[in-house]
């Protein structure tokens, strides 16, 4: 099947002139998480995992993917033709490094043509990879090649129906929105703005929909100017509520394909989008005769990373839910899971299933907000873990278990990491105890921290880092990622890693905290609660008038404290841990049965 897709697409090449395609695995939104219908590069190669990207060229076909998928690759590309480039290692080449050596003049020194499909590419990664293959003499065109052979058994774009994400959840208007989003026009001399991400059309429109995994989003475009808001989505999506709730918004309404003609027949003075989302293709539609200004972060996206009070309390609403799903499933594993029998049937996909089974007993749950991560040993290792069903590990005998989770609530998006000793407690190695310890103090230090207005996640990130450093030990992963509001679970602009990010902290955003350690083949450790970054009030009498901002802690749960190792830990360690668990107790146990408030008390006994 995958051969014969390769020998279609390579004659289609030849009638093009072109000598390699490539085939990222994206879809025109920029989303974590896309459709199946924008597959392209899982069909054309068999590969079926979240990342990767294929390049064709007459003779050979590669797939580029990271060290998360290499099993599951070599796997699903056997008999395709199709070769695996382990992107992870160090002497793999990047695409255009592979091209650049790979490709040579063709015949009459023409220069060789690599397609993309414009819509599959951001306008500034189309313009990095233009500009990189123009070094060797390579051009990049635009032409979509998969879409004219993909005519059988393509998924349809996803039909889930607009609604209304209501005011009593999103606390500010979309009329107050608009108004924003034309000052930010204005103050850049703009009048027209286009937007791609689902994310940001969800939180300016105040909709929401479910034609995405784990994000409460709607496949659609979105074309802001002074006079007009236009939404381009397919009629399949609006029933009579959702018409009427948009006329009542002002927004005026088009077919999702017509938003490239629309955009040919713009007639503003200077539009406005994100490069880092727009793609290539909706940047070539817009009217040659008018000013482009390449705005990135999107001021939509801005605004929305800032939760009003109204969001925040919302959040913390959503995390006492989680926090009782949370506290019921580990009572569940602990006492009524049958853990400790020969064969309890209990694997790392059978507990994850078991745990959004708790969560959806919550008010207002509508899904989770990622695929949960349950890794077993040495799986807790693997960062980006997913459980497949013919791999799972068996929960048996004792071990760590790192278990990372979140749901989405009309209230809030929840993210949490826990992870902890199955077995008896007694037999926790030494080595266990100091790596748990050392990410647990990372994990307060950044709690706990304050710092001025204007500070940048990448200037707090040592903080979490510092215990392990110390000892010789790091991760790979960032500290801190942004959280939507009942949307994405990975949000930006703002984040906490050791990658220099000029957005600055601001009142109002939501981070995780997340430091771990990861011991290949042995286990992984991850902590993470989210964070609001709010003001300062008592700095005390030798503060120097600066506005300094801290942390305030939103995830309500317990951690695993016959893990830490208390000769680390320090009085002011201690008394943070305590408090927190005063405040877990007396926020959730008046929530959960006599048996599940008994054992909530003995996890938040005081250290």
């Amino acid at each position: 099947m995958i051969p014969a897709r390769l020998s279609a697409l390579r004659a289609l090449m030849q009638q093009h002139g072109v000598t390699a395609c490539i085939v990222p695995g994206t879809d025109p939104h920029a989303s974590e998480y896309m459709a199946a219908h924008w597959t392209e590069m899982s069909w054309i190669t068999g590969f079926l995992g979240e990342t990767g990207t294929a390049v064709i060229t007459l003779d050979e076909a590669l797939l580029w993917t990271d060290s998360r998928y290499y099993l599951q690759a070599e796997a699903e590309l056997q008999g395709t033709t199709v070769t695996l480039m382990r992107e992870s290692d160090i002497d793999c080449p990047t695409i255009p490094e592979w091209l650049l050596s790979s490709l040579s003049p063709i015949a009459n020194s023409q220069s060789p043509k690599v397609a993309v499909n414009p819509e599959m590419y951001s306008v500034n990664g189309y313009r990095a990879l233009k500009a990189e293959l123009a070094e060797g003499n390579i051009e990049l065109v635009s032409i979509d090649l998969i879409s004219p052979l993909w005519t059988e058994g393509r998924p349809a774009i996803p039909t889930s129906l607009l609604y209304e994400y209501e005011e009593k959840y999103t606390g500010e208007s979309v009329s107050s929105k608009l108004t924003r989003v034309r000052q930010a026009l204005q103050d850049r001399r703009c009048d027209a703005l286009v937007i791609s991400a689902l994310d940001e059309i969800g939180w300016l429109l105040n909709i929401r929909g479910k034609d995405v995994d784990y994000t409460p989003c709607l496949i659609s475009y979105v074309v802001v100017e002074m006079e007009r808001c236009t939404i381009f989505v397919a009629p399949s999506k609006l029933d009579d509520a959702a018409r009427a709730y948009l006329r009542r918004i002002n927004v005026s309404v088009c077919d999702y394909e017509q938003v490239f003609l629309y955009l040919q027949q713009l007639s503003a003075t200077a539009v406005m989008y994100d490069g880092g989302k727009v793609n290539e293709a909706l940047f070539e539609a817009i009217n040659p005769s008018v000013k482009t200004v390449n705005v990135s972060p999107s001021p939509v996206l801005k605004m929305q990373s800032v939760k009003n009070e109204v969001e925040l309390q919302g959040e913390r609403i959503a995390m006492r839910k989680d926090a009782v799903a949370l506290t019921r499933f580990f009572y569940w594993l602990e006492n009524d899971s049958q853990l400790a029998a020969t064969d309890s049937g209990l694997n790392e996909i059978s507990i994850a299933e078991k745990l959004g089974s708790f969560r959806a007993m919550g008010e207002n749950y509508t899904d989770d907000s990622f695929c949960t991560i349950a890794g077993w040993k040495g799986n807790g290792a693997i960062v980006h873990y997913h459980a497949m069903p013919e791999e799972c590990a068996t929960i048996e005998g004792e071990g760590v278990l790192l278990l990372d989770s979140g749901g989405q609530y009309l209230d809030g998006t929840t993210d949490i990491t826990r992870t902890i000793w199955v077995g008896n407690p007694a037999n926790i190695p030494a080595e266990v105890k100091r790596d748990y310890t050392a990410v647990l103090k990372g994990h307060i230090a950044l709690a706990r921290a304050r710092f001025p207005k204007g500070t940048r996640g990448n200037q707090l990130d040592v903080l979490a880092r510092q215990f392990l450093w110390q000892e010789g030990m790091t991760y790979g992963h960032g500290t801190g990622h942004g959280v939507g509001h009942f949307m994405g679970c990975h949000e930006g602009p703002q984040n906490i890693r050791t990658d220099n990010n000029p957005n600055p902290l601001q009142v109002g955003n939501i981070c995780s905290d997340e430091p771990g350690l990861y011991r290949a083949n042995e286990y992984g450790i991850r902590i993470e609660n989210l964070i609001a970054v709010r003001e300062c009030t008592n700095l005390g009498a030798h503060a120097t008038g600066e506005t300094f901002l801290e942390f305030e802690t939103l995830t309500l749960c317990y951690y695993d404290t016959n893990m830490i190792d208390m000769s680390r830990m320090t009085a002011q360690e201690i008394v943070w841990i305590n408090a927190y668990h005063e405040w877990v107790y007396a926020e959730i146990s008046p929530l959960l049965s006599d048996k599940e408030a008994q054992f909530l008390k003995e996890k938040c006994r005081a250290l």
